[in-house]
């Protein structure tokens, strides 16, 4: 009989006995060879209840604001010879305009002559004098190149339909509905300080808002219903996204036209084109009207769809009613629904302001953010200034040297795990977004509230009874929950807190610093 050790079927190692010790070892090693922990960076919001890895939504990758013309430096053989040869048309077209913008602001000054009682309809004789305007505007649009303009469906009647909702891809719309429905419209207080703009939209009695004061926004949507109920009244025109898009997908709706509970028609405008973007995106007013100016033609669609009211017996909201209209337009215009708002065309233009590499990627669903983390987009663009003050790179990220010093956080172990925290893709940097939404996740845990009072409470010498503390008794604290921290850098977190700078920190002062900086809740943990 041959050898058992020669034999493939005799097992390697002999079964063990079940009474043997059996001892576990796992070894993690690093890239240097070294030995480390299997957690080498805990959760540090653990004692709020937050997740051991920070729960983000997916990045959208659509940019629903970027204009896709390119240069006329860049745009090709054909681009060029068209500019050139479209330029003497391009000059008697600029005179028309002029003709037609100057003849329409006298048309209007005059309807507007003595007539004092703003709040009540227009009367009909100075209406049927502001058709002289809407000629003009149609003269202006024939100026832009819209020699016609294709309609699909007709407008339903006002008593039925008292309000109109429309996307938002271009300053055309606003001119092509003046003259075709005279509406009354929803504009910023800022536009009735515009030159000749200002008076023509204050003959459509035009419904002010502010859309960063909720007290504005309140009056606005009263005034909408006051106009919309009465059929004395022009309908009332909105768009809803707030904002200007490139047309190829459609942002979330402000609810101010569905909250009257009224019927509304919804109205979908496209811009066919091949190689004229038309949209009024990441592009300047006067480059976009001079590329308009040299074209052949430019091609717009009007669609009116079926009227949608609200579902009475189920007592629909208004949240669910601008659904199911932003629902009906994106099928109409077969383009996708994003969560981006007016917020993140705020977000772009400021990091276009502070630079010019990838500012899509400072984008962040504001009305995703503000519904889920309860981010404002006031506090988004405080925090996004506190991002570039990091010296993010030419991607947009930021690294934990440039993260810390702005936090007011030195080089230690919490800190390391705070950034890593915000760290979810493990790159040793983070985005902007990853910093927004990690801090609005941090402060909506439930208790973050009662650990920044107890906070304050570890700091008081009273137990949080006394209305104030002192720098010195933070200082300590701070100290002790950091203790690698150097002075100047708890001095420099410690101005933050003190913002009048008098030595004492209050109660307000210091719960309101960690509202707006919730990440440093970490260091009151212990």
């Amino acid at each position: 009989m041959a050898d058992s050790s020669n034999n493939l079927k005799t097992p390697l190692l002999h079964n063990r006995n079940q009474n043997d010790e059996e001892f576990v070892i796992n070894i993690q090693v690093n890239g240097g060879g070294g030995i480390r922990n299997p957690n080498p960076n805990p959760n540090p919001f653990e004692f709020l209840g937050a997740s051991p890895e920070l729960p983000l939504p997916r990045p959208s990758s659509i940019d629903p604001f970027k204009n896709r013309t390119p240069s006329v430096v860049g745009a090709g053989f054909y681009e060029w010879v068209k500019v050139v040869v479209i330029v003497p048309v391009a000059l008697v077209r600029l005179v028309m305009f002029g003709l037609a913008l100057a003849v329409g602001y006298l048309a209007t000054k005059s309807a507007l002559e003595g007539w004092k009682d703003r709040q009540s309809p227009m009367p009909r004789w100075r209406s049927r004098l502001m058709w002289i305007t809407r000629i003009c505007t149609r003269c202006i649009l024939f100026c832009f190149g819209y020699h016609w303009i294709r309609r699909i469906g007709n407008p339903a009647a006002r008593d039925v339909a008292p309000i109109v909702v429309s996307n938002h891809v271009s300053y055309i719309e606003p001119i092509f509905f003046f003259y075709e429905l005279f509406p009354t419209i929803v504009a910023s207080e800022s536009h009735d300080s515009l030159p000749f703009v200002g008076t023509i939209i204050r003959a459509m009695q035009v419904i002010y808002v502010d859309r960063f004061s909720a007290a504005s926004r309140k009056h606005a949507v009263s005034e909408i219903k006051r106009k919309a109920s009465c059929n004395n009244f022009p309908r009332v025109l909105l768009f809803p996204e707030g904002t200007t898009t490139n047309g190829r997908s459609l942002i979330s709706f402000q609810l101010g036209a569905f909250i009257p509970g009224f019927p509304v028609q919804p109205v979908v405008v496209r811009y066919p084109h091949v190689h004229f973007d038309q949209s009024w995106g990441q592009i300047s007013l006067a480059k976009l009207m001079f590329r308009m100016f040299t074209q052949f033609h430019n091609f717009m669609e009007v669609e009116y769809l079926p009227l949608i009211a609200p579902l009475e017996i189920k007592q629909e909201s208004a949240v669910h009613f601008a659904e199911r209209t932003s629902y009906a337009m994106a099928r109409a215009l077969n383009v996708v629904q994003t969560s981006h708002s007016y917020g993140d065309m705020m977000l772009l233009t400021r990091a276009s302001q502070l630079t010019r590499e990838k500012c899509s990627t400072y984008m962040v669903e504001m009305a995703l953010t503000e519904s889920s983390f309860g981010i404002t987009t006031s506090e988004a663009m405080e925090l996004l200034d506190q991002f570039f003050a990091m010296n993010p790179d030419t991607d947009g990220r930021v690294n934990i040297h440039g993260f810390l010093p702005v936090c007011g956080l030195g080089y230690c172990r919490l800190s390391e795990k705070i950034f890593n925290y915000l760290d979810v893709e493990k790159k040793g940097s983070i985005t902007f977004r990853q910093f927004l939404l990690g801090s609005g996740y941090v402060r909506k845990q439930p208790l973050f509230r009662n650990a920044c009072e107890t906070a304050y409470s570890k700091c008081s010498d009273d137990g949080g009874a006394a209305d104030h503390i002192t720098l010195n008794k933070l200082g300590d604290l701070i100290q002790s929950s950091m203790p690698d921290t150097s002075e100047e850098t708890v001095h420099q977190l410690l101005q933050g807190f003190d913002v009048d700078n008098d030595g004492v920190i209050s109660r307000a002062d210091f719960l309101r610093w960690l509202q707006r900086n919730p990440l440093l809740i970490a260091i009151f943990a212990a």
